[in-house]
């Protein structure tokens, strides 16, 4: 089973990340912002699989964290994905070149999240 960490401000949103990846069979931790995704990844000495995360979070955004997990040994082999409600094509380019391998714009329905999810994996593993 793959391990998946969420990184999402929102309350309503990360549960729901966290039902649609646990109903298809992922085993699913979640963190409120950047700094806890940072830390919970270098805690688990770097065993997810994947790390979901939204762009625009208090304490440290998604493009600061991927940064510093790709500049970790530990964590830079984890794939990451940017959920976000920005989509313009800086937005994107800026989170592609901060190292997450896919960006999904929100509202994003549960199989268009779980085939992101499924596609990344596959081509990690």
């Amino acid at each position: 089973m793959s391990k998946i960490l969420v990184a999402e401000d929102d309350q309503d949103i990360r549960e729901l990340i966290m039902l649609t990846l646990q109903f298809s069979g992922f085993d699913v931790d979640a963190v409120e912002n950047g700094a806890l995704a940072v830390k919970a990844a270098q805690a688990n000495q770097g065993q997810f699989d994947l790390i979901l995360m939204d762009v625009r979070m208090p304490h440290m955004t998604g493009y600061e964290a991927c940064r510093r997990l790709k500049e970790n040994e530990m964590t830079k082999h984890i794939p990451i994905i940017f959920l976000s409600a920005k989509g313009q094509e800086t937005e994107v380019q800026t989170g592609l070149k901060a190292g997450a391998e896919q960006y999904i714009l929100k509202p994003f329905s549960p199989d268009e999240l779980i085939s992101a999810v499924k596609s990344t994996l596959n081509n990690h593993h």
